[in-house]
């Protein structure tokens, strides 16, 4: 290759460069924006005058949660033409951006039902906030997942990747729950989902590692799955299988790990009666490192 050569790629990559930072930081933008309009507030309102601590939780979520999703867009591999990088870094960009909104509206009517999430952020509930920050974070490194599984950028990509997602939706409601049943099991059938809304944060930080610890489980099924953008049948069955089974691997190592990290720790009385936020936090540390071990095994 010759010095020419090697100026031109070079010229060429950086430029691929750019287009792809522009998108990143346009869309990361406006996802800020994004978080007011859904629940029709100012934005810079809520953050800077009312300092509405919950919302901006919420939205730090959102926005770290496309910067996920952007890293999956982003292959490393630079297109033929300008334009096509634009136009591949945008379409995946925004289906991510949209992924992430309809998954927090499922999260929301389906997972959380018992309150008004929207409402519960803009009165500051903190618990809720962080809640659903994870959630979105979660929803996030699933589309990054599938992203990164799936290839080129046809209509039968965008249906392989939309039918993982509503898989990894589905796994999101079941890890719920049965987060519920076990906490209604210790606390004379209290609701979990109503313990948030009294702002119990410990909870919360809990709740908010098993759904991220579950995401990146989820990640490993994309390494046992081919990928066949016409098998829509056997992409949602295969995504359903391995999901299930990495969530009972999973949840057995956690509350393994944790036994044996927490010996001699009353973790129910701690968390969900003493709202201990310091163990909470490190049940949450231990769930997602379970699920990243977990997930580099698997790789």
């Amino acid at each position: 290759m010759t010095f020419f050569q090697e100026y031109g790629l070079t010229q060429h990559l950086a430029i691929i460069l750019a287009i792809d930072l522009t998108i990143a930081i346009v869309l990361l933008a406006l996802m800020r924006y994004l978080q007011g309009w859904s629940i029709k507030v100012n934005s810079s309102a809520e953050l800077a005058e009312r300092d509405n601590f919950a919302f901006g939780i919420s939205t730090a979520g959102a926005i770290a949660a496309l910067g996920i999703v952007l890293t999956g867009a982003i292959t490393g591999e630079a297109a033929p033409s300008y334009l096509t990088e634009a136009i591949g870094m945008s379409a995946y960009g925004l289906f991510g951006l949209v992924l992430i909104k309809l998954g927090r509206f499922l999260h929301d009517k389906i997972a959380l039902n018992e309150f008004a999430k929207n409402s519960e952020i803009l009165k500051g509930n903190v618990s809720v906030a962080v809640v659903d920050a994870a959630a979105a974070i979660a929803t996030a490194i699933i589309i990054r997942a599938v992203l990164m599984w799936a290839e080129d950028i046809t209509l039968d990509t965008f249906i392989a990747i939309f039918s993982a997602f509503l898989i990894s939706q589905l796994m999101l409601v079941i890890l719920t729950r049965l987060r519920e049943k076990r906490y209604a099991k210790r606390n004379q059938d209290a609701s979990m989902q109503q313990a948030l809304t009294q702002g119990q944060t410990a909870l919360a930080l809990r709740h908010s590692g098993y759904m991220i610890a579950m995401a990146l489980s989820f990640n490993a099924a994309s390494h046992f799955i081919v990928y066949d953008p016409t098998a829509y049948v056997t992409n949602i069955i295969g995504w359903c299988v391995f999901s299930l089974i990495m969530l009972v691997v999973l949840s057995l190592l956690i509350a393994l790990v944790k036994k044996l990290v927490l010996a001699g720790i009353n973790l129910a009385e701690e968390v969900e009666k003493q709202h201990n936020i310091g163990i909470a936090a490190v049940e949450m540390a231990i769930s997602i490192a379970v699920a990243l071990i977990l997930t580099a095994l698997m790789a």
